[in-house]
């Protein structure tokens, strides 16, 4: 959604839905959110439905009629899974090709290939970058793991030496990096210009990734030194191929949505006239949409034909793309419904109220509350989401830059200190085969490191554009 559409509903939005007190509103907001967290940690409710129940709790106590409470829920989820819903989607059948095809893999092992000694942590952190741009981060992980596991046993390497950094590649690009769903529901929420916001996050991310990966690998290998499960080493799906697409053409069909997006920001840097045509042009193909959607049309001549895939083959890895990332949607739109009940409630407007004598800086406070959310819900989206609308208020008198910074400073937030009500904290336990206080010292703290240098580079850069 474009700032300038998110201007127009803005404009055009009802007022608060309940005229309540501060106090009765932060109540509200407190019992809204440990609902959340009880039903989803205790006892174990799908997000999808916990988040729906604590949007209807949130509203009841905060004095509103049951009809206006269900009419914000729904609107924030069906806005949001109609902007979102499609790039989402296409992010899914792009990374399902990737993998299906062997594109993936082929980029794994022309990697590895370069790679010997002490450069092999630096090549994960590649790899899984690389490979996390379009995947999701459980995709990613499902995909990689195996690669991890192999390189370690082969090259008798430490495997948090080659784990870590692997996996902090992955989770910088799940929190910072559009189209993730986490960054672009907060770009939509916040009213951030989608390619300032990317070419912002790679700045961000670049020297994150290296703190939080193949340096903290270091201290991770000597706390924690666990043997390779073979037990958790899978079939590579590859194997099952006779042929697989070349690494440049892999490359290339991975990276051009971002290409598509940033050339965008450049374009309206350089030109800055909504009328020149080269500009309208750029606006188009650098859409997320339509930039998602040449990749995946480009996915299929570059990766599907060459992999040896025919209609059928082709189509059945659509469907099976499509069919996983239905809860995914769904927790997305409820977060996004929890949103819009907290703003359509007054708590935006409270906050700007209240936060108004404070001190502490918009950014600051912004990581703090994600940092809350994330650490009572364990969800990096959810925490996002509840985050953005909370903030969405503050960003109305920041520039684009500023605003972008904004997602970003949101995003490393919502990645602090991941422990056992986040899903991810248990698949990186089972697949390396750690317990649970091994899993707490590396990749709960390596999840803090992220959290905290990303948050620091962002303060850094609102200082000086």
């Amino acid at each position: 959604m474009t700032r300038l559409s998110v201007e127009m509903l803005a404009a055009d939005a009802p007022p608060p839905i309940t005229s309540a007190g501060h106090a009765q509103l932060g109540i509200a907001v407190l019992a809204g959110i440990a609902v959340i967290v009880l039903l989803i940690t205790r006892y174990k409710l799908h997000a999808f439905l916990s988040l729906t129940i604590g949007s209807l709790v949130l509203g009841a106590l905060a004095g509103a009629p049951l009809d206006k409470a269900i009419g914000s829920f729904t609107a924030g989820l069906g806005s949001t899974v109609a902007g979102v819903g499609v790039l989402i989607a296409l992010g899914a059948i792009l990374g399902r090709m990737l993998a299906d095809s062997g594109g993936a893999d082929e980029i794994v092992d022309t990697i590895l290939a370069k790679a010997r000694g002490r450069t092999m942590p630096w090549a994960m952190v590649l790899i899984a970058s690389v490979i996390g741009l379009p995947l999701f981060f459980e995709v990613g992980i499902v995909l990689l793991i195996p690669v991890v596991l192999m390189v370690a046993k082969r090259g008798n390497y430490s495997l948090m030496r080659i784990g870590i950094p692997a996996l902090a590649g992955l989770s910088v690009m799940h929190g910072l990096i559009p189209p993730h769903p986490g960054p672009l529901v907060a770009i939509d929420a916040v009213g951030a210009n989608l390619g300032i916001t990317l070419a912002l996050g790679l700045l961000v991310a670049i020297p994150t990734v290296v703190v939080a990966g193949p340096l903290f690998s270091r201290f991770a290998a000597r706390w924690v030194d666990v043997p390779v499960p073979d037990r958790m080493l899978p079939q590579r799906p590859s194997e099952e191929l006779e042929r697989r697409p070349g690494f440049g053409i892999t490359l290339a069909t991975v990276l051009l949505p971002v290409v598509l997006m940033l050339a965008k920001a450049l374009v309206d840097i350089v030109v800055d006239d909504p009328g020149n045509m080269t500009q309208r042009v750029f606006d188009i193909v650098g859409s997320p949409m339509i930039a998602l959607l040449a990749a995946v049309l480009a996915g299929i001549f570059t990766l599907g034909l060459p992999a040896g895939f025919g209609k059928e083959r082709i189509a059945r890895t659509v469907d099976t793309s499509l069919m996983p990332i239905a809860g995914i949607l769904l927790i997305v739109g409820a977060g996004s419904g929890f949103k819009q009940t907290l703003i359509d409630c007054g708590v935006g407007q409270m906050i700007l109220d209240i936060s108004k004598d404070w001190s502490i800086p918009t950014l600051l406070l912004a990581w703090l509350i994600a940092v809350a959310i994330r650490l009572a819900t364990g969800s990096a989206t959810v925490a996002t989401i509840s985050a953005a609308g909370l903030v969405a208020p503050l960003a109305a008198d920041m520039s684009t830059t500023h605003t972008a910074l904004l997602v970003l400073i949101i995003g490393a937030g919502s990645l602090f200190f991941s422990h056992v009500n986040d899903a991810g904290f248990w698949l990186v336990k089972e697949y390396f085969g750690m317990s649970v206080g091994q899993t707490v010292k590396s990749w709960s703290v390596m999840e803090t490191i992220i959290s905290v240098v990303a948050g620091a580079l962002v303060l850094l850069l609102s200082l000086v554009i």
